[in-house]
């Protein structure tokens, strides 16, 4: 008992479309580049003492544009360091050598990247050299921490400095009589 050509041709259209869909998720999540051993970027490095939720692959953007990505994150053994290493796009090699690097986020709540800020120099980084002006991850949680603890305590203070260095108010005089005198 033969199924017939045209239940092959459904089967095999079917296969055909799910590949394809596969290998457009594939470029998308990839963001439409496929980078194999990095050839068109070079490396630069950023020391940062914190990274907060800074995690490899991440963007490296200049005024929201990306230019390139975390390639690795590691610790300096000596100085306890976080050492990152971009991937710049060629493209963008003469970036001044007193760029500045921070770590942003992304909205509220968003994922952190690499913001990085040119500055006016005329001499270039040149591959592997490290970025001198690095400005770590802000750790929100910690912050909203240290501003609940610290106004908390000061609050009460002015009152009990009032009470105890204010001196008796004069009395109350009394207004003299607004009757009319006769």
């Amino acid at each position: 008992m033969s199924r017939g050509p045209r239940l092959e041709f459904a089967v095999g259209a079917f296969l055909l479309l799910a590949l394809a869909s596969l290998l457009v998720l594939a470029i998308a999540s990839t963001n439409g580049k496929f980078t194999f051993g990095g050839a068109g970027t070079y490396p630069l490095q950023a020391r940062f003492t914190n990274i907060g939720q800074l995690r490899a692959s991440a963007p490296v953007r200049i005024g929201g544009v990306n230019i390139g990505r975390v390639s690795e994150i590691t610790l300096d053994p000596q100085k306890l360091d976080s050492v990152v290493t971009l991937a710049i796009d060629k493209r963008y090699k003469d970036l001044p050598i007193d760029t500045a690097a921070g770590i942003q986020t992304a909205g509220l709540l968003g994922e952190s990247y690499i913001g990085l800020q040119p500055g006016g120099d005329v001499d270039v980084l040149k591959p592997g050299e490290e970025i001198a002006y690095t400005t770590p991850a802000v750790d929100l949680i910690q912050m909203v921490g240290k501003y609940m603890f610290s106004s908390g305590g000061s609050s009460s203070a002015p009152e009990s400095d009032a009470a105890t260095s204010a001196e008796p108010a004069p009395a109350a005089e009394t207004p003299a009589s607004t009757e009319p005198v006769p």
